[in-house]
């Protein structure tokens, strides 16, 4: 287990709101995390479960308005985020924090070159020569693992293909040594060879260069072999966290259980897949109680009316499902 002098990123009670003509939404509803030197975390969940909006509240990249982070910390270095004017958030976006984004087709500028567009966090951020640039850009191409980049460094985003976009994205995050990593579904529109390819590369960047990565994905399968820790998000909330073969061998919560059922194995090989009924509540709307209840199984009455706290398993495995909590301490029976 890390101490509390390896942490590098502490995310303290973050709440984030948007507004709009129906009111008040709150997106992100007290979320806490710890993403320690050199280790990755995974935040899943479903799409609007809060996991994008926590990434770039970090960044302080949410659009405000209609968004605005209502209450919490972001202490980066004990650094607190949140509150810090433009001028210093720009000093350590892309150099000591970068992020990958989703779709690389719409984060890369169509009419720039793949070169000028890794140049830029370079130039921005460190006093070099052009030649020094240019050479840095050829060997971040080649990190990343794109043949003939000298050819590639001339080329326009519509040249490549996907898989090579978004391994210009990463050399691009990567462009000034940042000490975070976010990677937000980086490998979403990608076929499952090149989406293999793009998670061993980014687990041996992190193993070489030491970089802290935060790894957000909708699917736990994407993470099981490169995640360290994992945070699994419903509704705004973390709902469990701990070690990856924790989550995978022993979760305790029905949404994480859910979701580990529908993954597909050679174990369910002809079988139909289970799913979690329902979808994600709109943060506008979100039901009394637990979030999870109208879609769980194991929802009793209480879980209509009580907002459950943590339930504490040891050794950095907590819960949020009071009703499964009683039936492995003993204190009261499974529904």
């Amino acid at each position: 287990m890390s101490s509390a002098n390896d942490t590098l990123l502490s995310v303290r009670d973050l709440a984030v709101s948007f507004r709009s003509g129906e009111g008040v939404a709150r997106a992100v509803d007290g979320v806490s995390f710890e993403i320690y030197r050199g280790e990755t975390v995974c935040i899943v969940g479903e799409s609007g479960c809060g996991k994008t909006v926590s990434a770039l509240s970090i960044l302080g990249l949410i659009p405000s308005p209609p968004g605005e982070i209502v209450a919490g910390e972001i202490l980066f270095h004990g650094l607190d985020l949140v509150g810090l004017n433009e001028e210093r958030l720009r000093d350590i976006r892309g150099k000591k924090i970068a992020m990958v984004f989703q779709e690389p087709i719409t984060s890369l500028n169509p009419v720039f070159t793949i070169g000028d567009q890794i140049a830029e966090a370079i130039e921005i951020h460190e006093s070099l020569p052009r030649d020094k640039i240019h050479q840095r850009c050829l060997e971040l191409l080649k990190d990343v693992g794109i043949a003939s980049p000298e050819e590639r460094l001339q080329d326009y985003p519509h040249q490549l293909s996907g898989g090579q976009r978004q391994r210009v994205m990463i050399a691009m995050a990567l462009s000034c040594m940042p000490e975070l990593l976010i990677a937000d579904e980086p490998t979403t529109a990608l076929d499952v060879t090149v989406q293999s390819q793009i998670l061993q590369l980014l687990a041996a960047l992190q193993k070489r260069l030491g970089t802290s990565i935060l790894y957000i994905t909708h699917d736990l399968a994407v993470v099981s072999h490169i995640a360290t820790r994992i945070y699994v998000m419903y509704a705004g909330l973390i709902v469990e966290q701990a070690a990856t073969d924790t989550i995978f061998k022993s979760s305790k919560h029905p949404y994480t259980q859910g979701l580990l059922a529908s993954l597909p194995s050679r174990l369910k090989k002809g079988q139909q897949l289970p799913s979690i009924p329902g979808t994600v509540p709109d943060p506008a709307h979100r039901p009394e109680g637990c979030p999870f209840h109208p879609r769980c199984s194991f929802a009793i009455d209480s879980c209509r009316v009580e907002f459950p706290e943590m339930c504490d398993y040891g050794g950095g495995h907590l819960s949020r499902c009071p009703v499964l909590f009683k039936d492995v301490s003993g204190e009261g029976d499974r529904p």
